[in-house]
């Protein structure tokens, strides 16, 4: 797995052993960032499950002017303070080693807005069900910015509306899809 684009580009980064993370594939990060790409130069962007931190750092590597990380597991963490030395972007970087709900809620409360939500839960945990109202509810997202949700090709939400959420476009790859997401009060200013 390696930065496609920017001030990083071709770095190779560290990834964790094992099947606990699912990096998200280089052409897959590829796909995601050609149709971020006209948002993404001076953009806050939050990464709520980021394991290795390539998402994250791809945004960092294109221009986007802070990225906070969160992941709750402690060697992941490692994994992407490392990621972050070795593409020179630490210092555009906020990592929160904590679970995505506290992060939220937590950034919420010290005020700090995100033009991107970027959430790639475990599969199959439901996590999503409970953390996307939350992300409708708290005032995290900047008006007109974007939640990006990726999870499994065949999952559906019929519930986004009730949530205050407004599906602007979905992505469909082999096996996942990207679901790209505004707040309900954002959707009546466009």
């Amino acid at each position: 797995m390696q930065v496609i684009a920017g001030s990083a580009r071709r770095i190779l980064l560290k990834t964790l052993p094992g099947d606990h993370t699912r990096p998200t594939s280089d052409r897959v990060k590829e796909t995601l960032f050609n149709i971020l790409q006209p948002d993404i130069q001076g953009c806050y962007f939050l990464d709520l499950f980021a394991g290795c931190g390539g998402i994250a750092i791809e945004a960092l590597s294109r221009g986007a002017r802070e990225a906070v990380l969160v992941d709750n597991s402690r060697r992941a963490c490692e994994v992407i303070r490392d990621n972050l030395e070795r593409t020179h972007l630490a210092d555009k970087a906020i990592l929160l080693q904590t679970d995505a709900m506290a992060a939220a809620r937590r950034l919420s409360a010290q005020g700090r807005r995100f033009d991107i939500i970027f959430l790639d839960p475990p599969y199959d945990a439901g996590i999503e069900k409970v953390l996307l109202p939350l992300l409708a509810e708290l005032p995290l997202l900047e008006k007109g910015g974007r939640i990006i949700l990726e999870t499994r090709a065949e999952n559906r939400y019929p519930e986004l509306e009730a949530w205050g959420l407004v599906l602007k476009r979905e992505k469909v790859y082999k096996n996942n899809k990207h679901v790209f997401l505004t707040r309900k009060e954002a959707h009546h200013g466009e």
